[in-house]
């Protein structure tokens, strides 16, 4: 049994209530972490620390679980700057150029495919995030959305079966037939290599009859739902999600009363937040110039919220968890500990995981070390990388 011992932390973040006088995210001080065989093993006073195969000094730095980025989409192809730049120039986002990246991903061989997808992992992995969702969704077509899947498949376990992106070009007349294929050979072709199924819920993609439809077979399939909502307008796709128990619900830009009621009517028995997470991807809000969602009124209405990167060619070309915190601190009402807290377990009860995004024995042995004494600095330097190690499944990057 290898073992690694991590001492001299400053300050390490925990996410487990009770933790001393450490609050939400659980802050313990002047501690050491043991690892053995991928998990965390023992925490306790530097002074206690139990003997090693190998030790790495923190230099009282701060510590924190591995960044859990709940949603994103890695596998596709091609480059839309010049729609960011048009969007910068004043154009408003629609969704539209999806099917730019469509067409392009169909193009594309399986190593190209695979290149963008494990160069984007590993950029992520870099920045701290050790495990991330990746979704589906740039191939609308039954071959090109198993593959989709297949080389989603090498990079994570978090799969997204996202056939329902929107409605392809060769069907925009016919958008029943499409869901018809969706919820059939498109499905049972790609529920083998997909943990999730999800749907872009929208205007412009799919409405409340076709999405109930999509994730009612892909529930009857032995899939996990989660919901693209409430992005571009107020609609039903977050009440939606709360009505078939999805884990997620993403975006949330635009919610009135009865969204966040329905959120908050998801909580869970142990008074601990929500069944149905609130997702919140400000990195879309920043490449769109569009509203930030409000999480300080999702926050206060004790909805569990998570932070996400939605890392895509066309709304969102980040893979930095730590920029989407600054964001969530500067724009979205939510102090420094909250963010952190939707990053790493926000991020896995948006998964349904209770072995990442938490420090404590037994977790998975993923952690960050940052080239900080405090989380804070997360949001106090944005734009500095201060990811100094990552650990992940104990292996030191």
């Amino acid at each position: 049994m290898s073992s690694l011992l991590v001492d001299d932390i400053g300050e390490l973040v925990t996410n487990v209530a009770g933790s001393g006088a450490g609050g939400p995210l659980g802050l313990r001080r002047d501690v050491a972490l043991l690892v053995e065989d991928g998990r965390v093993a023992w925490i306790g006073p530097t002074r206690d620390a139990p003997a090693a195969d190998r030790r790495i000094d923190a230099g009282r730095a701060a510590v924190l679980p591995g960044f859990v980025d709940s949603h994103a989409h890695l596998v596709f192809a091609g480059d839309r700057a010049t729609e960011f730049a048009a969007r910068m120039a004043g154009r408003p986002y629609t969704g539209g150029g999806i099917r730019t990246t469509v067409a392009a991903t169909r193009a594309a061989t399986d190593d190209d495919l695979r290149a963008t997808a494990h160069r984007l992992r590993a950029e992520a992995l870099r920045q701290g995030t050790t495990t991330m969702e990746v979704k589906s969704g740039y191939g609308l077509t039954v071959a090109d959305e198993v593959r989709s899947l297949r080389i989603a498949g090498e990079v994570t376990r978090e799969t997204t079966f996202l056939g329902a992106h929107v409605v392809p070009a060769e069907y925009a007349d016919r958008p029943d037939d499409y869901v018809g294929l969706v919820c059939g050979p498109m499905l049972h072709a790609a529920a083998p290599y997909a943990r999730w199924v999800d749907v872009f819920c929208e205007r412009g993609a799919f409405d409340a009859d076709h999405a109930r439809a999509i994730l009612t077979c892909g529930q009857a399939a032995g899939l996990g739902v989660r919901v693209h909502a409430n992005q571009l307008g107020p609609g039903p796709g977050v009440r939606l999600g709360v009505e078939l128990g999805a884990a997620s619900v993403d975006h949330c830009t635009h919610l009135d009363d009865a969204d966040v009621d329905a959120l908050a009517g998801t909580a869970r028995p142990d008074g601990t937040g929500t069944a149905t997470v609130a997702t919140l991807l400000p990195g879309a809000e920043f490449s769109t110039r569009s509203p930030y969602p409000d999480a300080r009124r999702l926050l206060d209405a004790g909805v569990t919220v998570a932070l996400a990167t939605d890392c895509n060619p066309g709304s969102s070309y980040t893979s930095s968890v730590p920029f989407c915190v600054a964001l969530a601190v500067r724009e979205m009402g939510m102090t420094p500990a909250e963010a952190v807290w939707a990053a790493t377990a926000g991020g896995a009860r948006a998964l349904r995981r209770d072995d990442v995004g938490v420090l404590r024995p037994g977790a998975r042995a993923d952690l960050v070390i940052l080239d900080a004494p405090s989380h804070l600095h997360l949001a106090y330097r944005p734009g500095v990388p201060l990811i100094r190690r990552v650990l992940h499944d104990g292996v030191l990057l």
